[in-house]
Order: structure tokens, then C-alpha cells, then sequence
């Protein structure tokens, strides 16, 4: 797609950036760091031996042989981490992404203004494209149900398929790094650099992003914008299809499905259907109009969003927890919270900002700045500055609140479980080819919210960095005036709290 033209280019001179996530040592911590956490995750929470495995709940006892056998350790080492045929099937469904994204009609959208001037073109058909996949995904259940060979490959490769994965992140990072060299000032393709990337340290410009908007013309394909792709599809979409591989082997194992796994498959997945029906509206974000495209969000949409975000549901698939009509209730009831206050909120501030004389907001009071912007010190926005966020942590919980007081242990025998047992032990039992596995809660409950409740803590973490940046940007936007609006409001993100 080629480039809008500006038939007048005023450049916007880039604001002062300072180095983000503690500079070069937070992204040497990130970039390293953050891989390791998700083979943790792996590791330590699996259908072997326990989550957490019981090798580090009896900490005096620990040694690394048992920790590797608890915890499925690959018998060749290291190398069995990564597999070139799961390499080769993870690249496949990249192309199939791709190959969807060329041939099926979609919307084409620009940009918002770049800094030289002009604007960028979109094509959006992730909707169409995505109903394309899940059909037939929804074909090969009902032909073969949930030993549907999809299914079964993601569940017994989840290992080497995260693996690829995080390859194909640092790959990437790499590549838009070195070619963000050949970006030259004034060139027709509207390339630019984006305003914090390009500090002069390499690491941090790797890891942070380098070039705005890199693009790349595949031959067949035609020309793909490399974050807007990588931001929605494989990652989002991999996401969705994990909770699924994660609800067809609980059916597989159990013979069931439980209230439970059906909840967290329904929010997320709901989640990232109205990501993608709203997929347009991706242009004004930071993440397309600010961020350049570095390891920082290859790996985040690639990696930590499919493998962290569908935490709950893989533990599900293991530990059938049953909530009953009253937990039922209870999940939707926080959630509906938490939606309630974040569609109120922005409802407020669109309605405000469209029609300040609409009956349902008229009568908010409000700051006007010296730019005549009106920000709004009643109402919702009067009780914290970023109340919307409240809202969306509230929705967190949704996530984390099915897997319930979390961890298990897995047994297993030659010997079925005695009568009764199993309703004694509050366990839940399958029988394999040659023995009996039972699945109980014992010394382990409670540890494994670490991993079920992980996603409510980091999402807290990510709501707080956001509001910085947010509240940086508007000193900078509104110098006095947002002061002056600091002391009215408070408040940042909970009323009364922070």
C-alpha cells in the first residue's frame, strides 16, 4: 500500500525523551529477563508433577535433579526446548496469517499525521480474517471433537511452540533494529524514527524501538506494516487459540467441561473479538503513533500475551475447578463492575468532548487551559484522573477469580484411588493407559495464585506505568494548567487510594 501524500509538510518538532524502564540496565533486565519467566511458568506449573511442582514448596529438600524431573525437564537437555518441525508449523501459521491478510477484502484506513508530514496507509480485515480461521478450527472439532490434531499439537508442544515463538521475537526486534539504519530524512516512504528510540545506546534501541512504522514488501504478499500486524494477529489470535487447545484437553482428560475454564475462555476471548471488530481504532494509540516497533513489543504481542494471558485457562485444563451458580455469579458480578465504570467513564469523557451541552454531561464542571481544552474535575473524571484504568483492573480479576485459592498436586498409581477417596481429598481423577492420576489440591493450595493471580499484578504494574506516561505527556501538553488540575483531582487511578 503506498504512503498518503501531504500536499503540505510541516514538521513537528519531537518533544524531550528520557530513557524509559530505568534505561539500558531495565532492558538488558527485560529482554533476558522475561523469557525466562515464561519457561518458569512452564516449567513450574505442569500437569507432571503439581503447580507449583512440589520440589520448591519443600525448599530444605530441593535439589536440581528432582526439580528437573517435577518438573518435565527435557531428557536432551537444553535442546529439547526447540523443535524445527513445531518451528516449522509456528512459521506456517505466521504465513497463514499472512496469506489471509493479502487476499481477503478488508478496510483501508490512514493513519494519523506523522511528524514529517502525511500519512500511512491500513488495511484492517483481522475480523474477516480471524472468523476464517475459527472456522476451520470449528470444522475440525466437530468432525473429530477435542481430538482435533490442532488441539492435541499445541497441548503437547506448548513447550517448543513458545520457544519458537520467542525466537521469532528476537529475530524480529533484530531485523527492524538494523534496518531502521537505512532510514534517511525526507525519504518518500515516510519512514521515520520514532521520538525515544533512536538515544544512541544500542540495547535500549533495540529493546524500546528504533523505527516508527517499519514496513516490508513481501513478494506475493504486497507490503505489510510490521507492528499494526504483529500488534492484533498472530499473538491475539494465538492467544484465543490456546484457550481453546487448553478446554478441549480438559474434555479430553475429564469428559467434561466446567464453569470454570468456559468463563475465562468467554472473557478473553470476548476481549480480543472486540479488539478486533474495533481493530481501526488502533491508529491513535501510543503503540502505533508514538512507540517505535523494538523487542519491547515483538516480544510482548508475540510471546507475553498469548503464553502469560492464557495462564488461567492452562490450569483449568489440569485442576476442573467447578464454581457453581453463586461463584458464577460472583465472577460476573466483579466483572460487571469493573466494565460498569470503565464504559461509564469513557462514555462521559466522548460525550463531553462531542457535545458539551448534551443533557447527560452539561452539567459537569471542568478546568479550561490556556489551549482551551476542558478537562473535566466532576463526574467520573473528578473522583481520580484515570479512573477508566480502575475500571479495566477491576475486569482483571475476571481472569484470575475462576482458577479460584489455586495449586495442585498430581499423583499417580497402578492402583485406583480407594472409594471415597477422591471426594475425601476434594480430587479429581483420570485414568491413563496403565495408571491412575489424581489431581489434589493438598500443600499446594494457595501457591499456585503466584502463577493463576500473576496476570492481576502485572496488569496493575502495566496500568501504573501507562498512567506515568500519560501524566508525563500531559505536563508536557499542559504545563500549569495540569498542575493546577493535580491539586482539583487528586487521584490518580483508585479514589482514596492511590
Amino acid at each position: 500500500m503506498a504512503p498518503k501524500s501531504s500536499k503540505a509538510v510541516a514538521v513537528k518538532h519531537a518533544e524531550p525523551h528520557g530513557y524509559e524502564f530505568f534505561g539500558p540496565p531495565g532492558a538488558f533486565v527485560i529482554s533476558f529477563g522475561l523469557p525466562i519467566v515464561i519457561y518458569a511458568f512452564t516449567f513450574l506449573c505442569n500437569d507432571i508433577s503439581g503447580c507449583p511442582v512440589p520440589s520448591v514448596l519443600a525448599p530444605s529438600t530441593l535439589t536440581i535433579e528432582r526439580l528437573k524431573q517435577d518438573a518435565g525437564w527435557p531428557t536432551s537437555g537444553i535442546y529439547g526446548l526447540a523443535s524445527w518441525d513445531v518451528s516449522a508449523k509456528v512459521l506456517g501459521y505466521y504465513l497463514l496469517s499472512l496469506v489471509l491478510h493479502r487476499v481477503l477484502p478488508g478496510e483501508e484506513k490512514a493513519g494519523v499525521e506523522l511528524a514529517t508530514g502525511g500519512t500511512l496507509k491500513y488495511k484492517f480485515n483481522t475480523w474477516s480474517s480471524t472468523m476464517v480461521t475459527f472456522a476451520i478450527l470449528a470444522a475440525g472439532t466437530a468432525y473429530q471433537g477435542a481430538d482435533f490434531p490442532v488441539w492435541t499439537y499445541i497441548y503437547d508442544n506448548y513447550l517448543q511452540i513458545a520457544t519458537a515463538n520467542i525466537l521469532i521475537a528476537y529475530s524480529l526486534a533484530t531485523f527492524v533494529y538494523v534496518r531502521s539504519f537505512s532510514v534517511k530524512p525526507g525519504n518518500a516512504d515516510r519512514r521515520e524514527l520514532a521520538d525515544g528510540g533512536h538515544s544512541g545506546n544500542m540495547l535500549y534501541d533495540w529493546f524500546i524501538g528504533r523505527e516508527l512504522n517499519p514496513r516490508v514488501t513481501i513478494p506475493l504478499l504486497g507490503e505489510i506494516d510490521i507492528k499494526e500486524f504483529m500488534e492484533l494477529r498472530p499473538g491475539m489470535m494465538g492467544w484465543a487459540i490456546l484457550d481453546f487447545a487448553f478446554v478441549a484437553r480438559q474434555y479430553r482428560t475429564y469428559g467434561y467441561v466446567t464453569d470454570s475454564i468456559l468463563l475465562v475462555t468467554f472473557f478473553q476471548v470476548l476481549y480480543i473479538l472486540d479488539a478486533f471488530w474495533m481493530e481501526n481504532a488502533i491508529l491513535t494509540t501510543m503503540d502505533i503513533t508514538t512507540d517505535g516497533f523494538g523487542f519491547m513489543l515483538s516480544f510482548g504481542d508475540l510471546v507475553w500475551v498469548p503464553f502469560v494471558y492464557s495462564l488461567q485457562a492452562k490450569y483449568l485444563a489440569t485442576y476442573p475447578l467447578t464454581l457453581g451458580p453463586l461463584g458464577t455469579a460472583g465472577v460476573l458480578g466483579v466483572l460487571s463492575a469493573g466494565y460498569g465504570i470503565f464504559r461509564s467513564a469513557n462514555n462521559e469523557k466522548n460525550r463531553f468532548r462531542t457535545n458539551p451541552n448534551d443533557p447527560r454531561v452539561a452539567h459537569l464542571k471542568y478546568l479550561e487551559t490556556k489551549s482551551g481544552s476542558k478537562l473535566l474535575i466532576s463526574g467520573w473524571w473528578g473522583t481520580a484522573r484515570h479512573i477508566n484504568y480502575a475500571g479495566d483492573w477491576f475486569q482483571s480479576w475476571a481472569y484470575s477469580l475462576p482458577t479460584g485459592v489455586a495449586g495442585y498436586l498430581v499423583q499417580r498409581s497402578s492402583v485406583a484411588p480407594a472409594t471415597g477417596q477422591s471426594l475425601a481429598n476434594k480430587s479429581f481423577v483420570y485414568t491413563g493407559p496403565t495408571e491412575y492420576t489424581e489431581v489434589l489440591q493438598g500443600s499446594a493450595r494457595g501457591y499456585g495464585m503466584i502463577i493463576t493471580y500473576f496476570y492481576v499484578l502485572y496488569f496493575a504494574i502495566l496500568l501504573i506505568h501507562r498512567e506515568r506516561r500519560d501524566e508525563a505527556k500531559c505536563i508536557r501538553k499542559y504545563g500549569d494548567d495540569w498542575k493546577k488540575y493535580q491539586q482539583i483531582v487528586k487521584y490518580r487511578i483508585i479514589p482514596g487510594i492511590y
